[in-house]
């Protein structure tokens, strides 16, 4: 199963974006979506070179954002896309069988037309503000969390569903109790000054009710 914490990318440069990657992974972040938007495709492939390497180092899952073709080329583990970047079905027949993909979604709907073109997981947002994306869809809040997921198990649907935008520490538990599978966050790590102790604390809240 997926690793429950995912760490999203941030940088406007590939030294500010490497630097915060590797903060993530050297603190205990096993999975890394590697988001640089709007940026020349030679910056682009330098990046994921380079993000790449670290993650096959630390043993940690890579996912490129929205660029299918960076991901094929680069050989990255995966791809995720939003609701306006390329079509699931056709990311899965560029990537074929064994590479993951994820979708962005912000309702029921989304979620089961994403099954249906061979999504592995879901990106299930935004749970409340945040000021990392810029075109963000409707608040969710946790009572939309409740609905949307009480929905896929009525209708017998299973899918890792990540909970995603302006989640704090504080949010988890809450989060983790409507039955979403774990958390992509972003700003709450780069910015965080002591990023080990928030990353065992994430995890310790993620992973508290599992069976090993």
């Amino acid at each position: 199963m997926y690793n429950k914490l995912q760490y999203i990318s941030q940088g406007n440069t590939i030294e500010a974006q490497l630097y915060n990657i590797h903060q993530a992974l050297d603190n205990g972040c096993d999975w890394v979506q590697m988001r640089f938007k709007n940026q020349t495709t030679k910056n682009s492939f330098a990046l994921a070179e380079a993000v790449k390497f670290l993650c096959e180092e630390y043993l940690a899952n890579f996912i490129i954002n929205d660029n299918v073709y960076l991901a094929q080329q680069i050989a990255a583990d995966g791809v995720h896309l939003g609701l306006s970047d390329t079509k699931i079905d056709e990311a899965r027949a560029i990537l074929g069988n064994t590479k993951i993909i994820g979708g962005t979604a912000n309702t029921f709907e989304d979620i089961t037309n994403h099954i249906k073109n061979g999504c592995d997981y879901i990106g299930l947002g935004p749970f409340q503000f945040t000021e990392t994306k810029e075109k963000l869809s409707p608040i969710l809040g946790i009572e939309g969390y409740h609905e949307i997921i009480q929905k896929i198990k009525s209708n017998n649907l299973e899918i890792p569903i990540y909970a995603i935008g302006g989640i704090t520490l504080e949010n988890v538990d809450q989060l983790i109790e409507t039955g979403v599978h774990g958390i992509a966050v972003s700003g709450i790590i780069t910015k965080s000054p002591e990023k080990g102790k928030l990353i065992t604390q994430l995890n310790e809240k993620l992973y508290a009710n599992v069976i090993i």
